[in-house]
């Protein structure tokens, strides 16, 4: 089983604001708490959600939102080495491409994100699932 999942905005706000996407993050975010897994993200990403939980419910709801994520969730970030790396990659999607290539920097196991282009530009040293994609394999894992 990964033990290091890097954790992308859509990820989060699927969580923190409860849209289609809910259940499945719950249970990955289940898992790290279980201590079966590590979960990590970054600066930018932890800007977006809070951002958007900030428009949704109010700044101090959204800050205790985003304290209670950092019990069970890594922050890493993109050096200046590695922001080149990405620039510099075939990645259309500058966001993506720094988050992808920070994960990548940090020797992550498994990218979680529901974004099909960035599923097609994954390289395989670090592949990129769908949250339910994940939870699939995890559970096809323990049958064997």
């Amino acid at each position: 089983m990964a033990s290091k999942l890097f954790l992308d905005a859509n990820f989060l706000l699927d969580l923190t604001l409860q849209r289609s996407g809910y259940s499945d993050a719950r249970d990955i975010v289940k898992l790290a708490v279980a201590g079966d897994i590590e979960l990590c993200t970054t600066p930018a990403v932890i800007h977006i959600t809070a951002y958007w939980l900030a428009k949704t419910y109010t700044n101090k709801k959204a800050k205790t939102i985003i304290m209670t994520l950092m019990n069970d969730l890594l922050v890493i970030d993109c050096d200046h080495e590695t922001a080149l790396l990405a620039l510099n990659s075939t990645m259309d999607d500058i966001e993506d491409a720094l988050q992808y290539y920070t994960a990548l920097t940090h020797e992550v196991d498994i990218f979680i994100s529901s974004d099909k282009l960035l599923k097609k530009s994954a390289i395989p040293r670090l592949p990129v699932l769908t949250p339910s994609e994940f939870l699939k394999d995890i559970r096809n894992q323990g049958k064997n």
